[in-house]
């Protein structure tokens, strides 16, 4: 028996907050980031639409990118005192990923953040609040997933949350929050959503539910992406949809390894000024893990599926692979990412990002090794590496070697 979970009401389309007048309750918190949202009146308009619905409102803002544990406890800190009975989430993934937790945390305040990353470990929620998550990035799909991700940066580790209890009940997918994104961010989060539906599609947990979301939302992003980083508005409204049907594909059909590599190198090199931002991570990732996975046969016809859906399929498997490979390189160039780690922060990639010292990061392969394997999109991946091989294959992912093992 397998199972397939969406969020109760997805509203999409130019407009679409206004949905929020109608929600019932007594209080709701409204989670952010960064100053952005109130820049552009989105948080005003939504307070305004909550207060139509007759709610009192209290702000949490400030979530950091790739939020911290100490964040959430703080956030669920301020919900424990307002006691709200909607929890709302507008932004990029960080601020819905962090408002999750912090859901969790308000709901059973004596659960340790060790217990919210056990896998699918997490207690039966909405005993006293639904959550609302309103993407403003293109990518991550928090709004429709089982998923979050938060960071213990004194480890220097990102946790994967993972369970359908953190689905939200109501996702607004409003595009017009998508037309302020800068560009950078364009080219991050949509090979963010690429990634997603590539690994949805050929994770070991793929279905028949799935996969018609997952090809469907490759070639949208195949054909709107670099368009909307270039400043088409129209592609940048369906890209806004096609990232969240990729999440729609991967909270059910999980994920892989180029998630569990990105996770444990994104801030593993905070301390010595280097931050992988997970799109660019998964960018530079995911031809090189492609090239692993096809040694798999089954893993290979899938990738071959994708290559004919795309249309650029060769004579053979193999070509389609390569001509896969080759292809999401020539979108990263076009996006401005750099190909390996060796190159981040030091070429064409905005050098404030910081680069990744080759000492530092032979230094540290064993760990980040290990770390990535028990990582929880591990187990989905179709070919399950060992420690020499993810060492290896990290090892191609720094100097863009080929991978032939």
């Amino acid at each position: 028996m397998a199972r397939f979970t969406l969020p109760r009401d997805l509203y999409h389309g130019k407009g679409s907050l206004e949905i929020l007048r109608t929600l019932q309750g007594s209080r709701a918190m409204l989670c952010i980031g960064g100053g952005s949202l109130k820049r552009f009146g989105f948080v005003d308009k939504v307070v305004g639409y909550l207060k139509e619905a007759g709610m009192e409102v209290e702000l949490f803002e400030g979530i950091e990118p790739d939020p911290s544990v100490e964040t959430v406890m703080r956030g669920a800190d301020a919900m424990l005192k307002f006691q709200p009975d909607w929890i709302i989430a507008m932004g990029g993934g960080s601020p819905i990923d962090a408002a999750k937790a912090m859901w969790v945390k308000y709901e059973y305040p004596e659960t340790t953040f060790e217990d919210m990353v056990k896998v699918f470990g997490l207690p039966k929620l909405r005993q006293k609040a639904r959550f609302v998550a309103i993407p403003s990035t293109s990518g991550t799909a928090t709004e429709v997933t089982a998923f979050a991700v938060i960071t213990d940066y004194q480890k220097g580790i990102k946790y994967p949350m993972a369970d359908f209890e953190i689905t939200p009940d109501i996702a607004i997918v409003d595009s017009e929050l998508a037309e302020t994104m800068p560009k950078k961010l364009v080219a991050h989060t949509g090979m963010d959503a690429m990634t997603h539906a590539v690994e949805a599609y050929v994770s070991t947990a793929n279905c028949n539910y799935t996969d018609g979301l997952a090809l469907h939302a490759i070639k949208m992003i195949q054909n709107d992406l670099v368009d909307s980083y270039n400043g088409d508005m129209e592609k940048r409204s369906n890209m806004h949809d096609a990232q969240c049907l990729a999440g729609m594909a991967f909270s059910n059909a999980l994920l892989g390894i180029v998630h569990s590599m990105a996770h444990k190198t994104g801030a593993i090199f905070e301390d010595c000024g280097a931050h992988i931002i997970h799109g660019a991570a998964n960018a530079m990732y995911l031809p090189k893990v492609i090239a692993y996975n096809a040694k798999n046969p089954e893993a290979a016809k899938r990738y071959d599926a994708i290559a004919k859906h795309m249309g650029i399929s060769g004579a053979t498997v193999e070509e389609s692979v390569r001509n896969l490979i080759a292809h999401l390189r020539e979108m990263n160039d076009q996006l401005n990412i750099p190909q390996c780690i060796s190159r981040y922060g030091a070429d064409s990639f905005p050098c404030e990002q910081g680069f990744v010292p080759e000492n530092i990061f032979l230094e540290r392969l064993p760990s980040i090794a290990a770390n990535a394997i028990a990582d929880a999109c591990t187990g989905s991946n179709p070919r399950t590496p060992n420690q020499e091989e993810m060492e290896k294959l990290l090892k191609c992912c720094y100097y863009d070697l080929d991978v032939d093992f």
